[in-house]
């Protein structure tokens, strides 16, 4: 399969395949996206292509992709991109997740057998269970709350229900109750997963926004101190999805990172 291309169709498993973009050259990065979908990373992958062959797949059941039953958990889902690790016979990836796409690279990393993983960058990732900061309640959120909650500047990026178009509402729609599904209960974390990132021996680094108000920067230092060896930073004037708010910052932190464990 040629690096070069920009689109790919992958067959994981016998009735699942994973559509990946698939563009850049040299070392490789898998971009795993949030809630939101494949457009609140795609400024991450984008720039990250500039110098590494970038892979972002779109998870199962997001944006009128398919999810077979038995994908029910996130855990699954992680078991899904090693075999796609495994199967472009990659090693030394950089593994950069935002939200529900961190807590997917989590649960890959405790998994890497194959040693595919080089490093980690983890984007107000969720995942983890932290006493006294729980992750926001998400399914219970008006779409008023959910862009307040989710951006520092939530009239940027609200999206009125009254103003979508049935396609997009009904995508919006499938791409919650696949999330619901992934991780609704137990919710947004995977009992036993902080204790098992001791284990993750990779470097890491945590990117916050100041104003997450779905997962808070102090959850996010909870996480930090998890794993082996990973460093925190604080995005200003950024919520939980620092890559559409402050992109030149989250940009500058992943590249200053890749230099410093290339």
């Amino acid at each position: 399969m040629s690096t070069g291309s920009q689109t790919h169709e992958l067959k994981l498993r016998p009735d699942l395949t994973v559509s990946v973009a698939d563009p850049g050259s040299g070392r490789p990065a898998l971009v795993l996206h949030g809630g939101g979908g494949p457009a609140t990373v795609a400024p991450i992958t984008a720039h990250l292509a500039e110098t590494m062959r970038t892979l972002a797949p779109v998870h199962p059941g997001w944006d009128g992709t398919a999810r077979p039953d038995w994908l029910s958990s996130i855990g699954e889902l992680a078991g899904v991109y090693l075999d796609l690790l495994a199967a472009e016979d990659l090693r030394n990836v950089l593994v950069v997740g935002n939200s529900i796409g961190g807590w997917i690279a989590c649960e890959m990393a405790v998994r890497d057998a194959g040693s595919a993983i080089g490093s980690l960058v983890l984007i107000d990732s969720v995942g983890i269970e932290v006493g006294g900061h729980p992750v926001r309640d998400f399914f219970s959120l008006s779409p008023r709350e959910i862009a307040d909650y989710t951006f520092c500047d939530g009239d940027r990026f609200y999206l009125d229900p009254a103003q979508m178009g049935p396609e997009q509402a009904a995508s919006m729609q499938a791409n919650l109750a696949t999330l619901r599904v992934l991780a609704g209960d137990p919710y947004m974390h995977t009992p036993g997963l902080r204790e098992r990132l001791a284990e993750v021996t990779s470097p890491a680094l945590a990117i916050w926004g100041d104003s997450d108000g779905i997962a808070s920067p102090d959850y996010g230092r909870a996480l930090a101190q998890s794993l082996a060896s990973c460093r925190f930073e604080l995005v200003a004037a950024a919520g939980h999805v620092p890559q559409l708010e402050q992109p030149e910052a989250v940009f500058s932190l992943i590249d200053s990172f890749v230099e410093a464990t290339a």
